[in-house]
């Protein structure tokens, strides 16, 4: 079968609520990324065969098929078309999947894939929000479909995560002190100068500005649950964040005829599915498939990334799969780092390319969870 290749990959900085990319329109904050994955590589842009972009709440600045006006904005030929995909939190990790699929297929040679995101901008949920002013049925409550099959049931993050707390018995203190690592392993890496190949400043902005240096188990323990009598709380979950980044994925021929040096090799892709009332338990489902199908043992991979969507999510995969904790996000997750939605997906990629060549290692596998119960894997090798 034909290989898939990352050729390069960028990222903006990290923008925080009401932070530095508040008020940067959707498409430009994508163009950035573009243009600077474009500009690092040398590739030619009239030779990129289609710019597959992850988004959620795709309305206002994102609607219009946000790829494509990433790409026009960035300045790039008319020619080259672009594709949005909604998977929800993992979009941008299944917009990568895409364009190597693309490329395996032999029907492509060159992709760029990628997200972005502003939740200042337009924040989570919008959409539904918009639809109810105009009497649009939401997804879950109303479908008699739905109810048939799933009951009348409250479908929500926040319920899922305190279920999955309850259900593998992960403390608040457990998830309090997971999120405080999260932040000092961010900040230790941004310090140390570790995100410095893979952000394209954007003006005078140059660092993320999510890492809280003033947190601590005090200050957590004080926070108010999310839902009453609860164990989460804003401190052990994600954070909203504005942000993009893109990956140019390449074909051997590619490869060849453009003078590329590729990074690291798609070794596995593959998505699955699981009760989407519990809705974030699939990665553990997901990461038991992919090692089944790749013959790898967890011994097999240098470095994991599971998306901090909620410390208890990451807590329960890693107890349930009995994975080394020092392994796992190892310069923190969307708990330090926030939680771009559509953009995540190739932010963590981003991140695990760049920590896998700095650390030698050979595999690193990426999952993350995702509405509708779902959860992509992603193992890359590093060459």
């Amino acid at each position: 079968m034909p290989e898939a290749y990352i050729i390069d990959a960028v990222r903006t900085p990290i923008g925080r609520k009401k932070g530095s990319l508040a008020g940067m329109h959707s498409a430009d904050l994508g163009a950035h990324a573009i243009a600077a994955l474009i500009a690092r590589t040398g590739v030619d842009p009239g030779a990129v065969n289609d710019v597959v972009f992850g988004c959620t709440e795709t309305i206002g600045s994102q609607a219009g098929d946000i790829a494509r006006t990433c790409w026009l904005v960035a300045g790039l030929p008319d020619h080259v078309s672009g594709v949005t995909v909604d998977r929800q939190c993992g979009s941008a990790q299944q917009a990568l999947h895409f364009a190597a699929q693309g490329v395996m297929s032999g029907t492509q040679e060159l992709v760029v894939a990628g997200g972005v995101q502003n939740l200042n901008m337009i924040p989570i949920s919008a959409a539904m929000e918009v639809g109810r002013i105009y009497g649009i049925p939401d997804p879950f409550s109303t479908s008699p479909g739905w109810l048939a099959r799933y009951g009348k049931q409250e479908v929500s993050q926040f319920r899922a995560a305190e279920m999955i707390a309850e259900k593998w018995g992960v403390t608040r203190e457990a998830m309090e002190g997971f999120a405080l690592a999260s932040h000092q392993k961010a900040i230790a890496a941004s310090d140390g100068g570790r995100f410095a190949r893979e952000i394209a400043p954007v003006g005078e902005f140059t660092t993320d500005e999510t890492p809280r240096r003033d947190t601590s188990l005090e200050k957590m323990a004080g926070l108010k649950p999310l839902v009453e009598g609860g164990r989460l709380t804003a401190g052990v979950s994600s954070q909203n964040a504005d942000a993009s980044a893109a990956l140019l994925i390449a074909s051997a021929q590619a490869v060849k005829d453009h003078g590329l040096k590729p990074r690291a090799r798609i070794h596995h892709m593959s998505v699955r599915g699981d009760d989407p009332v519990w809705m974030l338990t699939a990665p553990i489902a997901a990461t038991r498939h992919a090692l089944a199908k790749t013959g790898l043992a967890l011994a097999d991979i240098d470095l994991f990334e599971c998306n901090e969507a909620f410390a208890s999510v990451v807590l329960a995969w890693m107890s349930e799969l009995d994975i080394d904790p020092d392994r796992v996000n190892v310069n923190g997750g969307a708990i330090a780092l926030g939680h771009p939605l559509g953009a995540t997906g190739a932010r963590i990629m981003t991140t695990l390319l760049n920590e896998l060549e700095r650390r030698q290692g050979r595999y690193a596998l990426q999952t993350m969870c995702e509405g509708g119960g779902q959860a992509n894997v992603t193992i890359i090798e590093r060459l």
